[in-house]
């Protein structure tokens, strides 16, 4: 990318240029060519802006916040994209990030991201999201397209499971799925698994995308084309797999560590958030909630449609806590069933009240992710949305599949 090509975030936040979140911030905006600016703004507006968003509130810090965007929706400040941070656990900044979120998204068009976080949150951790931000600016057209063409692969290096597939002519031809151990040997695996099931060799593809937490050391690896963070991958996976690419759509992706839920239209992400600051609302929690039963992850979800969730109070908010009100729950008799059920409700619970306040969630919502192949997790989302929940074919492949079909893009260029 150029200079000419930087693209310019909009940093709106609660103080964090007095925190240490500030380096981390700038060390993962620079490694993807970005630049973090602050939006400059009339300070005269600081006692009135609470009336523009109909929120009094009593850190000028936040007042501070909500004046940068207003200055972006006034097109005062020339962005590309938007973060929005805030301290992770403060209730008045919580509420005010969700509001600035939607002012911005519903009034400029800006792709924005918002994020909680810590004074221990890396450039590593806010990586990911701010590469979502700069491709969704930058590669609209690479975004957009509906079909794959050519013979092309996708591996997805997950926190817990790796995949792969293998792509002809918009056709899946041939899938691998193995627990993630060594990266690149497990990324070996899964991609020969797959290239064995299409009956193809690895040199006659064409092109090769890599997503995942290992996606730049397989990319390497592989010498790969496209080197792509989940966001824009998963989405993209998800509405092909759901023949949901024009319009509206809502992803909820359930992985082993991390969640995240985005607002699609066309194909392309506008407004998403990611979870991680516990992996108790992730496939983690269920993950040693079957093993606590004593069953495999595959037959959690059976369990779950059994069980009666209201019988067991579970909050797996933190994963330890969740671990002890499973511990406890079965020490006073509760049926493995209705532990299962709380356990998927629990998790479903948790991305409702931390992510989906934070997103427009309009039909069809389309969960995918390792996760959605549990009966109750599905089931669990449609009873508390009270909506149809899509789980499409092939779920737990998005991102192999978002990243097979966005790289033919570039064999095409």
């Amino acid at each position: 990318m150029t200079q000419d090509d930087q693209v310019i975030i909009a940093l709106v936040s609660c103080g964090s240029e007095y925190a240490g979140i500030q380096p981390e911030l700038e060390a993962a905006a620079s490694r993807l060519n970005a630049k973090l600016v602050y939006p400059e703004m009339d300070v005269s507006i600081l006692d009135t802006i609470g009336m523009e968003f109909g929120l009094e509130v009593a850190s000028p810090d936040l007042k501070l916040m909500m004046a940068r965007a207003k200055a972006v929706v006034d097109g005062v400040a020339r962005v590309d994209g938007v973060f929005v941070g805030t301290c992770f656990r403060c209730a008045e900044a919580a509420i005010v990030r969700n509001e600035v979120r939607r002012y911005i998204f519903q009034n400029s068009g800006l792709p924005v991201i918002s994020y909680s976080f810590t004074e221990r949150t890396t450039a590593a951790t806010l990586l990911t999201r701010l590469e979502a931000l700069t491709t969704i600016a930058k590669r609209k057209h690479l975004l957009g397209r509906e079909r794959q063409t050519g013979l092309t692969a996708g591996v997805d290096s997950g926190s817990t499971t790796t995949k792969a597939v293998v792509m002809r002519d918009n056709e899946i031809i041939g899938e691998g799925w193995v627990p993630t151990i060594k990266v690149i040997d497990s990324a070996d695996k899964a991609l020969q698994q797959a290239l064995d099931q299409a009956g193809v060799q690895q040199d006659e593809l064409q092109a090769i995308g890599t997503t995942g937490y290992g996606r730049f050391l397989i990319g390497e690896h592989y010498n790969a084309q496209l080197e792509q963070e989940e966001i824009t991958v998963n989405s993209k996976g998800a509405v092909f797999l759901a023949d949901c690419q024009k319009g509206h759509a809502t992803v909820i992706d359930i992985g082993g560590m991390d969640n995240k839920a985005i607002s699609v239209e066309d194909g392309i992400p506008g407004m998403f958030t990611m979870g991680g600051i516990c992996a108790g609302a992730s496939g983690r929690f269920l993950e040693m909630t079957s093993k606590r039963l004593g069953v495999e992850i595959t037959e959690l979800g059976d369990l779950a449609v059994k069980g009666m969730q209201d019988k067991v109070d579970m909050n797996s908010y933190c994963i330890v806590f969740g671990i002890q009100s499973l511990v406890n729950s079965l020490a006073k008799g509760s049926s493995p069933e209705d532990v299962a059920a709380a356990a998927c409700h629990s998790v479903v619970e948790q991305i409702f009240e931390q992510q989906l306040q934070e997103i427009e969630v309009k039909e069809p919502l389309i969960l995918v992710g390792g996760s959605s192949l549990i009966a109750g997790v599905p089931k669990a989302m449609g009873d508390m949305l009270n909506i149809d929940v899509l789980v499409p074919p092939h779920s737990q492949m998005i991102g192999a599949v978002g990243a097979a079909l966005l790289v033919s893009g570039y064999v095409e260029e």
